[in-house]
Order: C-alpha cells, then structure tokens, then sequence
C-alpha cells in the first residue's frame, strides 16, 4: 500500500482538499504539482525542503516522497549556523524553496512552481525505505536527524485513525509548524494517507480557528490557551468532532475551559520526534485531564526505575517510560553513539520521559526525567502537578516549575511565573494548602514570559542558565 494512500488513488478533482492560509489544491492537482517535483528529483538521494507554513512545502514534501526520496524539512526561522548544520549533516542533494542568507553555502535550489503538472508515475519504494529525516532540539551538543521510515510513518497514521476514527469525511484544521511530527507528519502526511480535507490556517490565531470550520483540529497547548481566553472564537468550535492536543502537557484549568466553552473534552496524546505517536485517548473513550491515554494498536510501553526494573501500574510509581513498536525511528543519522544510548539490551526506546500508568493502562507523563522529576528531601516530586496547582491560581497565567540545587534537600522546587499582582509568599502557601507540604516550592521566581520553542514547549534548561 502506498504511503499516501488517498493522494495517489483519488480522482477527485473539486477544489479544497488541501488549503493553505487563502491557496488550495484538489487532489488530483497536488499529486501533478507533486508529480512534477518528483520528475525533477529522480535519482536524488535526499532533499530538503524550506519547510514554510505553505502549498509550496506540501508540494514539495510530497514531490520528494513520490520520487522516493529521503525528506529533509529545513526550518523557515532557523539560523545560518543551524541551517548549515542540517544541510550539511544530512546530505541533502537539492533544496527545494528559496536560497538561504547570503554567506550560506546551500547545495542547488530547486524552486517550487505550482503551476507546474506532470502526470508522470513513480514507483513506490519499499516501505523500509527512509521517508524523512527530522532533526530534534536536543538539549546538548547540535540537532541529530531522527530517520523515520515509511512504514513507521504508516503505522503511526493507521493507529491515529484507529484511535480517532479520522476518515475522509473529516475535515482537518491547525496551524502548525510544518517541520515537526504534529504539523508535517499528522498534519500533513495524515489527511494524503486517509483521505480528509486539510485547511492550515497560516499563523495559529483564534479568529482562524474558529473560522476553519474544521470536524478535527491539531493544537499545542499554548494555541488551546489563546483559544480558551477568547470565549467568543472558542464557541465556534461547538461543530467539531473532535479536539486534539499535543507536544507539550494541557494545563488542567485550560483543558476544563475548553470542555465548557466548546463542550469537547480534548484528546491528549503523547510521541516523539523518534517515535512518533505512541498514546493516545480515544475518540470513543473517556478524556481525562493530565493523561495521554492509553498505547496505540502496535505499540508497547513499560515504566521502569533507575535499575531498568519494571514499576508496577498502580498510578503511583513514576519512572523512565520506554516504549516499543512499528512507530520507532531507525536511529540518529550517522550516530551510533546516541543511538547505542537510546536502547536497552533488549530492545526498548528510552523516552528518557517520566510517567506512571494506572491499572487501566492509562498514562500520566510527569516530564522530562532531567528537568520535571524533582528529587528533593527523599521524595519525589513531578514538576507538572507543581505547575497545574500554581495554574489553579486566578493571577498565575503560565507557570514553569524546577528542580535546583539545595544544599540539604539535593534540589528545591523552583518555579517560574507569570502573572499580576502575585507575591511569593502568597503562591507557596498558595500550593501548600492545595498539596503536600514537601510539594509547595521553595523559591518563586515572577518573570514577564517563559521561553518556549516553536512548538510552544517551554524551555526549561533556559531558565536555570546564568
């Protein structure tokens, strides 16, 4: 089966089927515009692609895939120095979009004519063949190309459309950043292999979302809580079927906002650059605030402590998650090394993400083992129920919580805040009569804004820094 099923099978030649900001192609017109780039790009290895919020990235991303090349998104806002690193690191031939800055040194532009058809065919590589390469925003050293398969990207698709009985008769709406799993992979690559209409809206404003008309929309957490605090956009949401969220935790106040002013309960889900999506809840199952579900058809998960040891699934023990299935990546490209330190002797995915799993399988992450399992005085303490407390707060807008060193407790719970009018003594006690007192934090730090990345992930090795 072909990884774009639909797209390469559809004859439907009505306008609309996928629609960028104000532009949009039928199918058949996507897969010649597409057919087109791939004739360019035959006997090409890998290529990248200028990964704009535009038709001219879906085109040329599935140009590549149709020639059966080897996937390179380029960041649109990244700097000279990560741009070079990309292209160099991955070896892309070709680059499809507009030359970077001057002084960049990019391998040959192919510009992307939309105008362009060719009904040309091209023949469809095995399904072990590497479909994209995404480079990940590690924390340490510069970004590794993550090697995801056709057949991993195919599995995880199927396994979205199982949970979330995504069909062709939905209608997808976001506004996400195509160069990420959530925007490029689910956003994208889901509605050519399923068969639903696409509509990105451009930037991921309110007003554009509630003007999408979409059955289905994708959304990050900080997209949601924009939504939320403007009721009159969130209530055009009321037609949906379905809402999903994704890359970051939802806050637990922004999660019971959206249930009453749109009357859906969100579907959280959780992956990563390596693993694509693993949990999820489901469309015909309950939503609960704080969980990401339960695992998809194919995959498997384990909690286990610092030992490797299997956690027992009481909801309670909070440990590494690893994960295993047809979702995961081949490995970093040209790493062994990272590699080697992502796997287990017998064949697990280290997350190097902390959760627990309750009898029913469901999943709670807690965070980042580095940043969100806090470790202070014996106990052991998830960042993220810091945060949902803080966030219960009326004047707390965002709130980012930390571990930092403690001369007596290993580390202290630090946090981080936005907001009018607060005092810190006020949020401590604030948390203390709302949790354990080993839970309240130590220090709280009133800031005017958390750094976040592109995908609205607050960057918490940015807070400590200095």
């Amino acid at each position: 089966m072909p990884l774009l099923t639909w797209l390469d099978e559809s004859t439907d030649e009505r306008p609309g089927a996928v629609r960028v900001d104000d532009r949009s192609l039928s199918w058949v017109e996507l897969r010649r515009a597409a057919g087109a780039v791939a004739d360019d790009l035959r006997g090409v290895r890998r290529v990248a692609v200028s990964a704009t919020a535009s038709l001219e990235t879906v085109v040329g991303v599935v140009g590549g895939l149709l020639a059966g090349a080897a996937v390179v998104p380029v960041p649109p806002d990244a700097g000279p120095v990560e741009r070079d690193h990309i292209l160099r690191d991955s070896g892309a031939e070709v680059l499809l979009g507009p030359p970077g800055p001057d002084g960049v040194a990019d391998p040959p532009v192919v510009p992307v004519d939309l105008a362009r058809r060719s009904d040309g065919r091209h023949a469809e590589p095995d399904p072990a063949a590497t479909a994209l390469i995404l480079y990940t925003s590690g924390t340490t050293g510069a970004p590794k190309g993550a090697v995801l398969s056709r057949r991993a990207i195919a599995a995880c698709l199927d396994g979205l459309a199982d949970a979330w009985a995504w069909t062709p008769d939905d209608v997808l709406a976001h506004g996400l950043p195509l160069f990420h799993v959530h925007g490029l992979v689910l956003g994208v690559l889901g509605p050519l292999r399923l068969g639903s209409r696409l509509h990105h809206v451009g930037r991921p404003r309110p007003d554009r979302y509630a003007a999408a008309d979409g059955t289905l929309y994708f959304g990050v957490p900080t997209i949601w809580s924009r939504i939320a605090a403007e009721p009159a956009a969130a209530r055009e949401l009321r037609g949906a079927r379905l809402l999903v969220s994704g890359s970051a935790a939802l806050p637990e106040p922004v999660f019971a906002a959206l249930a009453d002013l749109t009357g859906h309960r969100p579907v959280e889900r959780y992956g990563m650059t390596e693993t694509l999506i693993t949990v999820s809840a489901r469309a015909d199952g309950p939503r609960r605030p704080g969980t990401v579900g339960v695992p998809l058809p194919g995959v498997r998960t384990r909690v286990v402590d610092e030992r490797g040891a299997a956690l027992p699934a009481d909801g309670d023990a909070m440990g590494e998650l690893q994960v295993r299935g047809d979702t995961l990546f081949d490995g970093y490209l040209d790493r062994p090394d990272a590699d080697a330190a992502t796997r287990t002797a017998d064949g697990w995915f280290r997350t190097g993400d902390v959760a627990t799993v309750g009898p029913d399988g469901w999943h709670r992450i807690v965070g980042r083992a580095a940043t969100d399992l806090i470790k202070s005085g014996g106990y052991r303490i998830g960042a993220g129920e810091v945060e949902d407390a803080l966030l219960a707060h009326p004047g707390v807008r965002e709130a980012a919580v930390v571990g930092t060193p403690h001369p007596d407790l290993g580390q202290q719970i630090t946090a981080y805040v936005v907001g009018d009018g607060l005092g810190e003594a006020e949020l401590i006690d604030f948390v203390a009569r709302q949790l354990s007192v080993h839970k309240r934090p130590r220090q709280v730090r009133l800031v005017d804004a958390l750094p976040r990345n592109a995908m609205g992930k607050v960057q918490k090795s940015r807070l400590t820094e200095g």
